[in-house]
């Protein structure tokens, strides 16, 4: 593995940082010691989910003014907010290009503004095209979006790379894959396993878009935020990753395996494929394993329970 520059962060800015992945990475920076400024709109993260020793501004990531003030004195920038919805960006482009697209241009100029050393984008495995069958594709696998989000994400991932040098900012992108844990507010359109767990839950079975063949890649929130601190430790500027797990799991096997838990024996419905949506997901870890040191640990089966429990409290 290649040896990596440690980087010393004191002060961090966490965009989107009440929301699932982002209040998990600010609990994971305070607890490593490092000072914690949260910005968030509150359109899907909640203010309960902002640590209390983390700093709070509301607004939106496009306003420059706000990101430069609250990134100032910090030497790192995490850009986890968006708009994350692969269906409905179908019906809503125009909004998910404001806030995917536009909100990023108004982040990265905020943060250059402030002084910023380093900017992290929280990007997606659906920049991709789809592949044709469940074996893990690398960062040079095509990059040709088959829904508006995943091209909002692209063209967000190539503006923040082409204007990093000019900005002053080193600026990492890791392309997150299916993530899952406890925290994940529940919406019709992200997060199956969450979608799985509300339905068999309410007493009704999970609906499967297709044949529940297709393949994921399903990394726990925890193996995300790892990944993310080792990017802000390492000298990898302008680099693309990966973040997964490298195994596939099937939506079947997904249903399968939360009904067991919560409803033996109920079985799931199925309805029509998705528009927009890719058969097969799954990520080759192998540059962030070489790169950041990368190494998931947790497995699928072992965090189920968590995260149903998590639910069932919500």
């Amino acid at each position: 593995m290649k040896k990596k520059s440690e980087m010393k962060v004191s002060r961090a800015l966490v965009l989107g940082g009440a929301g699932f992945i982002g209040s998990h990475l600010t609990e994971a920076l305070i607890a490593d010691g490092v000072e914690v400024t949260v910005l968030d709109d509150l359109s899907v993260g909640k203010r309960d989910n902002v640590p209390g020793r983390a700093a709070f501004v509301q607004a939106c990531v496009g306003d420059t003014a706000a990101v430069r003030a609250a990134a100032d004195g910090c030497e790192v920038v995490f850009h986890l907010a968006a708009k994350v919805s692969i269906r409905h960006s179908i019906k809503t482009f125009i909004e998910d290009a404001r806030i995917n697209l536009m909100g990023t241009l108004g982040a990265i100029k905020g943060s250059s503004e402030a002084g910023a050393k380093k900017f992290i984008f929280a990007s997606s495995m659906a920049v991709y095209d789809d592949s044709p069958s469940p074996s893990p594709i690398s960062e040079e696998y095509p990059t040709d979006p088959v829904s508006p989000y995943g091209l909002s994400k692209l063209a967000a991932e190539r503006y923040c790379l082409l204007l990093a040098e000019s900005l002053g900012l080193e600026t990492v992108i890791l392309r997150y894959f299916n993530t899952y844990g406890r925290g994940q507010t529940f919406t019709p359109y992200v997060g199956v396993i969450t979608i799985f767990i509300n339905q068999l839950l309410s007493g009704r079975s999970p609906t499967i878009f297709g044949d529940g063949e297709q393949q994921r890649d399903f990394i726990h929130v925890s193996d995300v935020v790892n990944a993310t601190l080792l990017a802000m430790r390492a000298d990898c500027p302008g680099e693309v990753f990966n973040v997964g797990t490298g195994s596939a799991t099937s939506i079947n096997r997904i249903a399968a395996l939360l009904a067991d838990r919560i409803r033996p024996g109920q079985a799931p419905q199925y309805t029509e494929p998705a528009e927009g949506e890719l058969r097969y997901s799954v990520a080759d870890i192998t540059k962030a394993r070489r790169l950041l040191g990368f190494d998931p640990a947790v497995t699928i089966e072992s965090r189920l329970n968590e995260v149903i429990e998590w639910n069932r409290r919500a």
